[in-house]
């Protein structure tokens, strides 16, 4: 491979001749050989919007010329649009502040400048990656700024939308199942009937909720630390830079950012950073419960609850021919597993890495919890797309339950009174007869008094005789 020579301030550094980046890349991508995962195209694009709407700041403010700004603006441009990927070759176990990738950036953004002109790659001419692409910045607060804008970018724009559909989807299965009753269930055993399309309605609101949590999350990562540089203090930044930049950084990404209000605050803890993860994993854990349930309630066909069918979607065993296993439900059980870890270890990061003037654990918070997101909107997606919107109801399996059930005595409970009741109960249990069953040979009630009281539907409604404890 053929290589140019580069320097930096540490000296001379061979490089990739066809690399935009130059010597502090290099040295980054030498010391880090650990888990070839490089920052995503999020948190690239994000840290593309930081160095153009700092272009733009700092040109305003007449603290750069305005041909040099319009350059860093448009090979940025390239960065936000992921022409320039390919040169971030950077691991993510690095520098815990991410100097490495600012400097990455940097160097791109300064070498791609001087290939449109046609000066020398390296030759920082007519930009400086340092002078003129970092004015008025520093690693410590442009990587915890691109840490914000890259989470609600993909808290808005990715996952937001795949819980739209997937509440749409389960709102309206709840109206489809709405007229059939099935068995309610608590404890993992029988409970007093309830509409197919309660259960459902319960899981669409879970998802709207999940949806109202989307939106606080991107709410908690408002706060920008651009703007503060090396440790809070805002050295060698105009005073009016932070809300100059931000307020670009807002009208691109539709995104109502501000500057933080306290930057040793913003750029030494990574508190908001840390409630928009436990708001993600309170998203994941709500979506757990409904797979599980989903999965659950079609588990069988036949010898298990099998109240809905799912939709096939694969073959489920290489042994077992014409078995179908809940495969999407499964799928996204394991993206919320991945997220309820992810959020631990942001957390860990955030705890261990915040000391005195500055978070050392950024690059491994940002990337888990980009990663995480990615992978619950696209299951969640799929989820839907592939199973909610193919359920069907077991009609007659839900019927049977309902009937076979001794649930359906508590309905008699107000009526015989809780012993007598408890008796029938034990009995059913004892023959597997139904309750009506011995109710109509004992003679309980009066037959049209017996289909009253043991109608399940009534049991469904709210303040019905049914209701009562767990």
């Amino acid at each position: 491979m053929s290589t140019r020579i580069e320097k930096d301030s540490m000296g001379e550094m061979p490089v990739p001749a066809d690399a935009l980046y130059g010597a502090s890349t290099q040295r980054a991508v030498l010391n880090f050989p650990i888990s070839h995962q490089g920052f995503t195209r999020p948190f690239i694009r994000a840290l593309g919007l930081v160095k153009a709407a700092s272009a733009h700041a700092n040109e305003k403010l007449g603290m750069l010329p305005k041909d040099i700004a319009q350059h860093i603006a448009r090979a940025a441009e390239e960065m936000i649009e992921g022409k320039l990927d390919a040169h971030f070759p950077i691991d993510i176990y690095q520098t815990g502040s991410g100097t490495s990738t600012n400097m990455n950036a940097n160097e791109v953004i300064s070498n791609r400048i001087s290939q449109v002109v046609g000066r020398p790659i390296g030759s920082k001419m007519p930009v400086h990656p340092n002078d003129h692409v970092n004015m008025g910045q520093s690693s410590n607060d442009t990587i915890p700024t691109s840490m914000h804008i890259s989470a609600a970018e993909v808290l808005k724009n990715s996952l937001r939308p795949a819980l739209v559909r997937l509440h749409a989807g389960l709102d309206a299965k709840a109206k489809e199942f709405w007229d059939i009753i099935k068995i309610g269930r608590t404890h993992l055993m029988d409970a007093t009937p309830v509409r197919l399309g309660q259960e459902f309605a319960g899981y669409a609101r879970q998802t709207e909720l999940a949806i109202e949590r989307v939106d606080k999350a991107v709410a908690a990562l408002a706060e920008l630390p651009l703007g503060g540089t090396a440790v809070g203090t805002g050295l060698n930044c105009h005073p009016d830079f932070p809300p100059l930049a931000i307020a670009e950084i807002s009208k691109r990404t539709g995104i109502a950012f501000r500057e933080a209000r306290d930057h040793f605050e913003a750029q030494s803890a990574k508190d908001g950073f840390v409630e928009a993860s436990g708001l993600l994993k309170a998203i994941a854990l709500g979506l757990h419960k409904i797979a599980m349930d989903i999965r659950w309630l079609g588990s069988g066909p036949r010898c298990g609850i099998g109240e809905i069918n799912l939709p096939s979607t694969q073959p489920g065993s290489s042994i077992m021919p014409g078995k179908v296993n809940p495969v999407m439900a499964e799928a996204l059980l394991m993206a919320c597993a991945s997220v309820v870890g992810g959020e631990a270890t942001i957390a860990w990061a955030s705890a261990y890495g915040s000391t005195f003037e500055l978070n050392v654990a950024m690059p491994v918070m940002a990337h888990t919890f980009l990663e995480n997101t990615r992978i619950l909107a696209a299951s969640v997606q799929a989820f839907q797309d592939k199973c909610v919107a193919g359920i069907t109801a077991n009609k007659a399996r839900c019927n049977e339950l309902v009937e076979y059930s001794m649930a359906m005595v508590t309905s008699l409970a107000p009526i015989i009174g809780y012993d007598r009741a408890s008796e029938i109960a034990k009995e059913s249990a004892k023959t597997g007869r139904t309750v009506r069953e011995i109710c109509i040979d004992q003679k309980v009630l009066p037959p049209d008094e017996l289909a009253k009281a043991l109608d399940p539907v009534e049991m469904t409604k709210p303040g019905g005789e049914g209701s009562g404890g767990g």
